[in-house]
């Protein structure tokens, strides 16, 4: 069955909850055990907080030109989700303001040089880097960084023109731009939010990435062996969530150009 984007994230949530629930009812039932192990707290097993995502199968053949998109953009409500950044500058300066705002790792060719020598692990989410440091990132680390996303980049926002352009750069990575691109089938995945943050705001992020997919498409596209100016653009649509199912949605309402926008149609089912 498909259904409204509103339903379908309805659906998702209380799945969430429900899921919730059997955790409690879980932790309860076992509170003799917990307490003779001295497990007094209910930590984070709980409390989990499902990331919900956004799926779009899109008409497009990331092998073709100008078919593979891949982009950032800041979302209304927060994702949710931390991220760490490396700042790569041979600026000490901007370097030391980047650790005192929050990168995880900030330097220039010496930092370079400890990745390559295994002395600093990649287990950063992000790369940001100037313009000057790329010839060296790329001759040194490109193997390393580039098979995990992790080479800084112009369409994401992680490549900037000049040093003092770091520090905004950072800022808006750590307050979660979202970073998109086609997969190999034309598939975008864009996490939304956390259940917590409720039906309404993951709804307003959903509509600012369908805003950004249709901004971005191409003139003229397709996954067969002709590509067309008007052929569709949306092949299917789902939400899920971190532990649950998803729920396929009515293209009508994740369309811009469909009265039923973001809204709810009847017959929908």
């Amino acid at each position: 069955p498909e259904f409204a984007i509103g339903e379908a994230i309805e659906k998702i949530l209380e799945d969430a909850e429900e899921r919730r629930g059997k955790r409690v009812q879980k932790w309860d039932y076992n509170e003799e055990h917990r307490l003779k192990k001295g497990i007094e707290t209910s930590g984070s097993y709980i409390n989990q907080d499902e990331t919900i995502e956004y799926i779009v199968n899109l008409n497009l053949d990331p092998r073709k030109p100008g078919q593979a998109l891949r982009g950032s953009l800041s979302l209304p409500h927060t994702s949710g989700s931390s991220v760490t950044v490396a700042v790569f500058t041979e600026d000490k300066e901007v370097a030391k303001k980047a650790l005192e705002n929050g990168a995880t790792f900030a330097g220039g060719q010496e930092l370079v040089d400890q990745i390559v020598r295994g002395e600093v692990l990649t287990r950063f989410d992000r790369s940001l880097a100037s313009q000057d440091m790329m010839g060296y990132l790329s001759k040194k680390v490109a193997r390393t960084l580039g098979p995990r996303g992790l080479m800084p980049n112009a369409k994401v926002g992680t490549l900037v023109k000049t040093p003092d352009l770091i520090l905004q750069g950072l800022k808006d990575q750590l307050a979660g731009q979202l970073q998109y691109r086609t997969d190999k089938t034309g598939i975008v995945h864009a996490p939304v939010g956390k259940s917590s943050i409720g039906k309404d705001k993951l709804l307003e992020n959903i509509r600012v990435i369908i805003d950004e997919l249709y901004q971005v498409k191409p003139e003229s596209y397709g996954k067969g062996k002709k590509t067309s100016k008007s052929a569709t653009y949306v092949l299917r649509s789902h939400v899920t969530s971190t532990q649950g199912r998803s729920y396929r949605v009515d293209l009508r309402t994740v369309d811009p150009a469909s009265p039923f926008y973001m809204g709810d149609v009847e017959d929908s089912k």
